[in-house]
């Protein structure tokens, strides 16, 4: 079938450059306080504009809390922090009904007193601390955006939107998320250390007797609207294949494997992989204020999609080989299907 892409109407192309100016000024605003990380940067505007859950892996001290504790000051967002922790419960974070008493009539009744993930944005952090049916309590949060407590089913303040932290060095006494609590994050960003200028910069930054302040730039209605916007960003039939293929690839057992992936991967990617890169890619696009998405957005997005969808065997791991390393090479591998127009 002939790609045949339709163009925004006038009313979208407007909102698309605001949705563009908006972004260009929260990357202002992030960079008085966080100190280079464009990448990382432009990975969480995607993930706000795409409401797309993002796992966030790397050591102490890259300011990652920062970076998510600014993101919500700048959206003017409501914003709540979770330090996970073994003993925790799923009640500790979606709450309770507790027996409360009404000061003017006297009764007492169950009511329900709402938890941490009561918030537009919710940072669970060192999420890999906890047990697995306390990390799971996350899971209808992130996809339903409702919580159910006694049987009653409340729903949580939109937008809403969930970063989980994870050290990658310390694995003792920790829980490995499970894959279906993985499948939900749309994005695993990996931060790794600042250059050497940058890391002069932090120091300098951190260790002066001031605060840089930081201001909101736009409203949660506007987000919503830039929200929709990305659903409606047009995307090419042979866009969407090279998003399914590049997601197929990643398969030891399919129409499309490769010899180094049957090798090294036990399990590959699932459909919603393909979604994900699509939407992430929509969302990039419009990051960035452009009215289409090509492929290149696709192989931007594809690694933070992609690597916590695979699981690597024995082999790979007996070899050094992880699934960043597998993920890169089946992008470079996978050729990018023909474009036909009409």
């Amino acid at each position: 079938m002939a790609d045949s892409l339709p163009e925004l109407t006038g009313d979208d192309q407007e909102l698309l450059s605001q949705a563009h100016q908006t972004a260009l000024r929260l990357r202002e605003e992030l960079a008085k306080v966080i100190v280079g990380q464009e990448a990382t940067v432009n990975t969480v505007l995607a993930a706000v504009f795409s409401q797309g859950h993002t796992l966030i892996i790397g050591v102490p001290g890259l300011a990652k809390t920062l970076l998510v504790r600014t993101l919500a000051k700048v959206l003017g967002w409501k914003f709540k922090r979770v330090q996970f922790t073994p003993d925790m419960m799923p009640t500790d974070i979606i709450g309770m009904e507790l027996l409360q008493q009404d000061s003017q009539t006297g009764d007492r009744k169950m009511q329900f007193v709402p938890g941490p993930l009561f918030a537009q944005m919710v940072l669970a952090d060192e999420i890999n601390r906890t047990p697995p049916k306390t990390q799971s309590a996350l899971l209808e949060a992130m996809q339903e955006f409702t919580v159910t407590s006694m049987g009653q089913t409340h729903h949580l303040p939109r937008p809403f939107l969930v970063f989980a932290t994870q050290n990658p060095i310390e694995q003792e006494g920790t829980y490995p998320l499970p894959e279906a609590q993985l499948d939900r994050f749309m994005f695993s960003l990996w931060m790794d250390y600042p250059d050497a200028d940058e890391e002069v910069e932090i120091v300098l930054a951190t260790t002066e007797d001031s605060e840089s302040e930081v201001n909101a730039v736009c409203t949660a209605e506007e987000i919503q609207a830039f929200q929709h916007l990305v659903r409606r960003i047009p995307v090419s039939r042979h866009v969407v294949r090279y998003a399914v293929m590049l997601a197929r690839a990643t398969r030891p057992e399919g129409d499309l494997t490769f010899d180094f992936v049957t090798d090294y991967v036990s399990w590959g990617a699932g459909p919603r992989a393909s979604q994900h890169m699509i939407l992430a890619a929509k969302a990039l696009a419009v990051v960035n204020g452009e009215p289409a998405v090509s492929t290149e957005h696709v192989r931007k997005v594809a690694p933070l999609v992609l690597r916590h969808r695979i699981l690597p065997n024995y082999s790979a791991t007996g070899e050094g080989i992880d699934a960043r390393a597998i993920v890169t090479r089946i992008i470079e591998e996978v050729s990018e299907p023909v474009a036909t127009y009409r």
